[in-house]
């Protein structure tokens, strides 16, 4: 094992995703339409639930607009049962 190998950080289910999955899978998701449909979810359940702080729903200031990154959408579902 070479010296680079044992400073890596083990590898787990979050770290997983992002060394397998490519960058557009894990990109930004623009949109309560796009977001809850990345969900499988309503579009009114993805306005709900993007007023909570716990889930990785975005709106940047200044704006209407709401936006998500899909890894972070995965791992808060992963940890979370179905509403």
């Amino acid at each position: 094992m070479s010296e680079t190998d044992m400073k890596a950080p083990p590898l787990d289910v979050w770290r997983l995703d992002a060394v397998l999955e490519p960058a557009e899978v894990r990109g930004k998701l623009w949109g309560l339409p796009s977001i809850a449909a990345f969900l499988g979810i309503s579009e009114t359940t993805a306005r709900r639930w993007a007023k909570k702080q716990e889930i990785p729903i975005y709106q940047p200031p200044g704006t209407m607009s709401y936006c998500a990154f899909q890894n972070e959408l995965r791992q808060w579902r992963r940890t979370k049962p179905l509403e």
